[in-house]
């Protein structure tokens, strides 16, 4: 569905129905960051001149503290601003904030250097644009997990995030009856956001307690990136408007953690099926059933998985998930709709199409699908070829496996030569840059694992 045009902002901002547009990005940890605008005023002033904000905001961890080591932003470059650069094709409304309308950006700098590219959507729109070049456009689908507490944030918050109530008690994958239990806030979401500009195709329930999975329909892969923005925030906002909270932690608790399996596929910039091109033309016949391409494609992204894994799993909760016998497969293997294998491959015709099943609910859609397009081009590029497809569990095959930490994952993607290639030395150094001060926080934190281990018995 269309989103929202100018135009009919100047007449609901004329009307009284908006009076405040809330201008956004999406910041290294996969957060809406920006501010909220009077309604006239962005009218008059933002909507032709654009508006600026502070560059630490891409040089910051979790706790938004200033943090060591970026080249973009310090205390000694004197933390200047960047401009938000509005992306019109972005502006819908927002019906869980009444009167609010949204605009998300890319950022560029002042002095006219151009976009500043380890922002996020930048990283993924550059290799949209050699996708381009090469004749494709990308097309993708995530599928984003949470768990529901009956807690608020603020409760959840005095609590230490321990001893939560989970807004289900016991399992309910596809469970209409456990769905039930929850459908007031699932409801609201769904309807929220198919107000907002996204088409909402289902909700189920999950495995872990109190998770459920709202799935939309594929788009292209920036569109689809800036609505899992909208959503990721928007969930938790209408979540707190019920008196109730929400994670998408990759890892919440020891039970099954949350996903964001993300499907990916090519079309020609023509619109021209390129993964399948039907039973009837074998001339182009791949060993995996669709296109040459298509193996290729897939080819890239099993090659490249281990040293691209920090952009699919970017926390070191993240490995946290990665568990023997779950659905977050490790091995770095391909199968016809095979949940064990990391690289699942479903649909057929228009819809064939590759599931990347590492990704956990915490991964920042930009940065992950910029890895599997990237990769997946350099596979067409080089003319890959794809190994055979693999059958049975692969948790028990002696497949490579993705990395087991953040620190393997990091030294991975600092030394890939095709990270370096495709992003650039300045986008790798800057993720690398934020997984070191991740991973030095982490370390020296104590935790309430090691106070329950030895308190009293060590």
């Amino acid at each position: 569905m269309t989103l929202y045009s100018v135009e009919e902002l100047r007449t609901d901002i004329g009307e009284g129905r908006i009076d405040t547009v809330l201008v956004a990005f999406t910041d290294m940890q996969g957060r809406l960051q920006g501010k909220r605008i009077h309604a006239q005023f962005f009218l008059d002033s933002v909507l032709d001149h654009g508006t600026e904000g502070c560059n630490y905001l891409l040089a910051v961890d979790v706790d938004m503290n200033t943090v060591e080591g970026y080249a973009m932003s310090s205390w000694q470059s004197g933390y200047g601003d960047f401009m938000f650069d509005l992306d019109l094709a972005t502006l819908r409304r927002l019906t869980w904030q009444p009167g609010t309308a949204l605009i998300q950006c890319d950022l560029s700098w002042l002095d006219g250097r151009g976009p500043v590219r380890p922002s996020p959507r930048q990283v993924l729109a550059a290799v949209t644009e050699r996708a381009r070049a090469a004749g494709f456009e990308a097309l993708a689908g995530t599928e984003l997990e949470f768990i529901v507490f009956e807690d608020t944030y603020e409760s959840a918050w005095d609590l230490g995030y321990r001893q939560l109530t989970p807004a289900n008690r016991y399992n309910v994958d596809y469970s209409v009856l456990g769905g039930t239990k929850v459908e007031p806030l699932l409801r609201d979401i769904r309807n929220h956001m198919y107000a907002a500009g996204l088409t909402v195709e289902s909700a189920k329930g999950e495995c872990n307690l109190g998770q459920h999975e709202i799935a939309f329909k594929f788009d292209e892969v920036i569109r689809t990136a800036d609505n899992h923005s909208v959503y990721k925030t928007g969930a938790k906002e209408i979540a707190a408007a019920h008196g109730k909270s929400l994670t998408f932690m990759a890892k919440y608790d020891e039970r099954e953690g949350n996903s964001c399996h993300i499907h990916m596929s090519l079309r020609g910039t023509d619109g021209a099926i390129v993964f399948d091109n039907g039973p009837e033309d074998g001339s182009d016949r791949g060993a995996a059933g669709g296109t040459r391409t298509f193996d290729r494609f897939a080819a890239g992204i099993l090659e490249t998985m281990r040293e691209f894994t920090l952009l699919y799993a970017p926390n070191i909760n993240s490995y946290k998930r990665f568990q023997p016998g779950s659905f977050a497969p490790t091995a770095i293997a391909w199968g016809h709709d095979n949940r064990t294998c990391a690289l699942r491959m479903v649909g057929h015709g228009a819809g064939l199409r590759l599931e990347n099943r590492v990704p956990g609910g915490d991964v920042n859609p930009y940065l992950a699908m910029a890895g599997m397009l990237a990769s997946g081009l350099y596979g067409i590029e080089q003319e890959l070829e794809l190994e055979p497809v693999f059958t049975g569990n692969a948790y028990l095959s002696d497949k490579p496996r993705v990395p087991t930490s953040m620190r393997e994952a990091r030294d991975l993607f600092a030394s890939s030569t095709l990270a370096r290639q495709f992003f650039g030395d300045d986008v790798v150094d800057h993720y690398v840059n934020y997984a070191d001060i991740e991973l030095t926080a982490f370390e020296g934190a104590v935790t309430d694992w090691e106070r329950v281990r030895g308190f009293e018995r060590l």
